[in-house]
Order: C-alpha cells, then sequence, then structure tokens
C-alpha cells in the first residue's frame, strides 16, 4: 500500500545533492519520533472508512560514521467491506558521503509477511545502481538522485536561505526500490509554534524552536502519459535539527495525518574523531 512509502517519506525527510562533503551543515538531531497515525479524510470512492495507528521512527548517526533509519508504522485500515492490519518496517542506513544506501523493507498484512525488499543503491557517474537481494536478485540503472538524509539537509539549507521553491530528485528504497521520485517542495515563512499546539507537550524542552512549514508533491518520472499529477503530497513543521511533525499525508482519494506524541533525543558526538 503507497501509504506506507508516504508516511515513510515524511519522516525520513523530515530527521536533501550537496558537494561533498555531503553533511557540513546542518547538525541532525539523533532521536526517536512517536506519532499517532489517524485517517484525516477520505473519498466514497477510496472506501476507507477509518484508519489508526502508530508511526514510529527512530534516527541515528553523524556526519562523521553516516546515518541510520529505523522506521515502522503499524495501522488498521476498515473499509466498506473488511478491516485489516498492516504493519510496515523499513531500516536504512546512508554513507556520510552520500555515495551509498542500503535499505531492508518488509510489509505485513494481518501479521502475515506480504513483501521482503533489500539491497543497496550506489551512486555512480552516469545515474544511479541499484542492486536488489530480496526478493529476488536483480541490478537495476536509474536516472541520478540523491538519498533521504541529503534531501533533509538540502531542505534545511534552503529553508534558511530563504529559497521558497525547488525541485529535486529522491530515492529512498520503498516499495520495489525500482523508482527515482521527482520532488517539488514549497517551504513557508518560520514560524513558532502556538501555545495552543497539540504537540508542543511532546516537544517539551524544543517548543520554542522555529519550525518552517513545507509542502512536497511527489512525481513518478517512469509515468509518460496523462497529466503531471503528483502521486502523493506530504506537508509537515521542520525544525531546524531535522525533527518533523504536524504530518499531513495525501494521496488525493485519502489522507492521513501524523501527531507526534513522544520524543526522545539521543546524545551524539560534537566532533568526527581524528583518523
Amino acid at each position: 500500500m503507497r501509504a506506507t512509502r508516504l508516511a515513510f517519506n515524511a519522516v525520513l525527510l523530515t530527521a536533501a545533492s550537496w558537494a561533498a562533503p555531503a553533511f557540513a551543515v546542518p547538525a541532525l538531531q539523533a532521536h526517536r519520533a512517536v506519532y499517532d497515525v489517524t485517517l484525516d479524510k477520505a473519498s466514497d470512492r477510496s472506501g476507507i472508512t477509518g484508519i489508526s495507528g502508530r508511526m514510529v521512527y527512530e534516527f541515528n548517526g553523524s556526519p562523521c560514521e553516516g546515518y541510520t533509519v529505523k522506521f515502522r508504522l503499524v495501522t488498521q485500515i476498515v473499509t466498506n467491506d473488511n478491516t485489516r492490519l498492516t504493519d510496515q518496517q523499513m531500516t536504512t542506513f546512508e554513507d556520510a558521503e552520500g555515495k551509498t544506501f542500503s535499505f531492508v523493507n518488509k510489509s505485513f498484512v494481518d501479521q502475515n509477511l506480504d513483501k521482503e525488499v533489500k539491497g543497496t543503491a550506489t551512486k555512480e557517474a552516469n545515474g544511479l545502481k541499484v542492486e536488489i537481494d530480496k526478493p529476488e536478485k536483480n541490478s537495476l540503472e536509474l536516472a541520478a538522485t540523491q538519498f533521504p538524509t541529503q534531501q533533509m539537509v538540502e531542505m534545511i539549507g534552503k529553508a534558511e536561505k530563504g529559497e521558497r521553491f525547488y525541485e529535486t530528485n529522491l530515492f529512498d528504497g520503498s516499495e520495489d526500490a525500482n523508482k527515482v521520485m521527482t520532488t517539488t517542495v514549497v517551504v513557508g515563512k518560520q514560524a513558532n509554534a502556538d501555545k495552543t499546539d497539540p504537540e508542543v507537550p511532546a516537544l517539551a524542552k524544543l517548543a520554542s524552536d522555529k519550525y518552517w512549514p513545507v509542502d512536497i508533491a511527489y512525481f513518478d518520472d517512469t509515468d509518460k502519459g496523462g497529466e503531471e499529477v503528483p502521486e502523493y503530497r506530504i506537508s509537515f513543521k521542520l525544525h531546524e535539527n531535522g525533527i518533523t511533525r504536524g504530518l499531513v499525508m495525501d494521496y488525493g482519494e485519502f489522507s492521513m495525518t501524523g501527531k507526534l506524541v513522544n520524543l526522545s533525543l539521543f546524545d551524539q558526538p560534537k566532533t568526527c574523531p581524528s583518523k
């Protein structure tokens, strides 16, 4: 289900092409964020009458050693015909220079394994090479792109410079790991959290930090027919340290929200050890 991809992107972007060193600035905060997921709205055509669940996103690493993300989204989806439990789990590692990206994603439906995709993507001179290990061995040549943490770094850098609109490409290893998505990013004016903001209790000492409202539309470059309509959109509040909240994940026929309910900050090295 594409909803799992969108939710993954919403927090992974929310934890981007730069010249080396790829992660010079800003300092991304290692953390674990927990979100309550609920149905925002749904059309009659979608057949969805309810969605509830929880999303957990854990971001670790540094510009010295690279970045690891662990993501899990468990949702109960109610339709006109039935109710099913979906469980999406993904682990990724992005090296410090942004040249390689390894991923393992598993999806379960009603506690039964539905799909497992495992592989590694490597940037090459003319594009991206993806080596798939599961569900079966395969090798793909895709367009030049960047990886999620790179996109986050790029997004914060452009926001700080006051750039409000730009386009970039992204490979995140989700679904079948066979696509590079084109994204258009709109960054709003930096703001402070309102005292009535329902996520302020979870932010704790970060509640006074400023954030940018961000909206991203995702386009499938492999779909050459018809109108250029995004496959999905996400919007969120982006903090300077890469933490995201106030998620809205919109698929057109239905949308979900992700409310931050718990946030744990992890210690991280202030400088890279000398070799």
